[in-house]
């Protein structure tokens, strides 16, 4: 996503009034890449705001502009010169704006000197913000800015630092940017591919960690929507009382603290795509909902009685087992269905070990470009040693638990080259105890426990090699065997062969 953020200026307001472009107007329209995301912060001339976020959306579908995601929100500040409530605001702004977003553009030209110097400020200690003037003329500049960074700028780029290893990797929202060296990735992303051109609702299923949001942002990207944008939320993070609302809308005056009427995400999601995470969380009375919404194409909102038409394609996700769950009675059948026309599964990651070294490389030149905002961060790399251990984890959290294992050794390690000790330290350790998932079987089902007890041990014993290196004793001792005899023993029972 790339999104534009500016403060309101006098300019605006007064251009707008005579419909001439003002600095925000002239960026927005002319820069070369189109923005999916405009956000205005303003603390005066608040009864021009409406009039001019709807003459700025007139102006972004004149020029072919996306415009259904433009607002303007209040700024609390003491006045437009009081650098210390301007830099609360810009704190509280630009940080989460960029960690959203591919690219932040921030506008210079509109709003007092002191919003720009404190937008510079805060915005600076970003890796991804682009900073534009406009000129009189009708013509914009991007601008290259550069100084000695001071105490302030320090401290927002640790923050930055400490807020981009708290959240996720950010990678290109196309299907190029997705690693894919394995044949089972290989063959995820040629599905995803055919089913991106079609209006097809789709499923995507996978563990925790394994990126199907980053897949589903792929796939919008690459389809017939892409200019209208993707919402995103998780269903497992909305209250249950507000889910309604949040995906429906509601209207004024529908429940306590209904001011005013409100669009849900279907309404905002309008015309592009909405992405349904952890789905399998959905109440049963809001998968009624939901379901009526993919069939017939219409919401009702909350305290509403007229359906409305919305037009949104559905991309659900989830880690949990949806066929368990319908036949549980947890998720309904017919919903199911719906969603699942078109079936992804993205494999584990300790699935697809050819993608674990390039991964890993492509998150380590992330963490050293983000961190190198940092005066007192040195550009690290892996040694060979450290390389082969991380192939060599099962990665149970998936790309998720390398990246926050990857920080915690980059960002720690007083060494320009990690080792394989400083990826074993940067670890959180499992415990390894852990209970084995419930069993259900029904009438008339036959288990063969002897085939299931030796696929276990194939599993551990493959695992033990290859964090061995193929080490016979040190495999042995892993596993508990007595000598390296035993291990013999066991592998020419379980028909597995080890390299010379």
């Amino acid at each position: 996503m790339k999104t534009l953020f500016s403060w309101l200026g006098n300019t605006d307001i007064k251009n707008m009034e005579c419909n001439e472009h003002g600095p925000i107007s002239l960026i927005a329209t002319k820069s070369e890449e189109p923005f999916n995301k405009i956000v205005i912060l303003g603390n005066t001339w608040n009864e021009s705001w409406e009039a001019y976020k709807k003459w700025l959306i007139k102006r972004m579908g004149s020029a072919g502009r996306p415009w259904n995601d433009i607002n303007i929100y209040q700024a609390d500040l003491i006045s437009p010169v009081d650098y210390t409530s301007i830099e609360v605001e810009a704190q509280k702004w630009i940080p989460r704006l960029s960690l959203e977003s591919e690219t932040l553009s921030i506008n210079l030209s509109s709003g007092t000197p002191a919003m720009t110097v404190m937008s510079i400020i805060v915005g600076n200690a970003n890796s991804n913000i682009r900073f534009f003037q406009s000129n009189r003329d009708g013509t914009i500049n991007q601008e290259h800015i550069s100084f000695d960074t001071n105490e302030k700028t320090k401290e927002y780029a640790a923050r930055s630092i400490a807020s981009r290893a708290a959240t996720k990797p950010r990678t290109t929202d196309t299907f190029s940017g997705i690693v894919s060296h394995s044949p089972a990735m290989r063959d995820v992303i040629n599905k995803a591919e055919k089913l991106s051109e079609m209006e097809l609702p789709i499923l995507i299923l996978g563990e925790t960690g394994t990126g199907k949001e980053v897949l589903s942002k792929a796939i919008h990207k690459a389809s017939p929507r892409k200019n209208n944008g993707i919402i995103t939320v998780n269903c497992g993070a909305i209250p249950e009382s507000l889910v309604d609302s949040t995906l429906f809308g509601h209207k004024k005056g529908a429940f306590t603290g209904a001011i005013k009427d409100s669009k849900g995400l279907f309404e905002q999601a309008h015309g592009g795509t909405l992405f349904l995470d952890e789905v399998g969380e959905l109440t049963l009375n809001t998968q009624v909902k939901l379901l009526r919404a993919l069939q017939q194409g219409e919401i009702t909102k909350v305290g509403g009685e007229e359906p409305k038409r919305v037009d949104v394609r559905i991309i659900a996700a989830t880690h949990r087992d949806l066929s368990l769950m319908v036949e549980r009675g947890e998720f309904r059948e017919d919903l199911f269905y719906r969603l699942a026309l078109g079936i992804i599964e993205i494999p584990p990651l300790r699935s697809r070990l050819e993608d674990i070294e390039p991964l890993t490389h492509a998150l380590v030149d992330e963490i050293n470009n983000y961190a190198s905002k940092y005066p007192n961060y040195e550009h690290k790399s892996l040694s060979d040693s450290a390389l082969l251990f991380i192939k060599s984890l099962p990665w149970k959290g998936n790309v998720r638990e390398l990246w926050s294992t990857l920080n915690r050794a980059l960002l720690l390690s007083n060494q320009t080259q990690i080792s394989q000790q400083d990826i074993s330290d940067a670890l959180i350790k499992r415990s390894s105890n852990e209970k084995p998932s419930e069993v259900q079987l029904k009438a008339g089902d036959s288990v063969n426990l002897k085939s299931i007890t030796e696929d276990i041990e194939r599993a551990y014993v493959k695992a033990a090699l290859l964090a061995t290196g193929n080490g016979k004793v040190k495999t042995a001792k892993m596993l508990g065997l007595a000598n390296h005899q035993n291990l013999d023993t066991m592998l020419k029972r379980l028909n597995i062969s080890v390299p010379k």
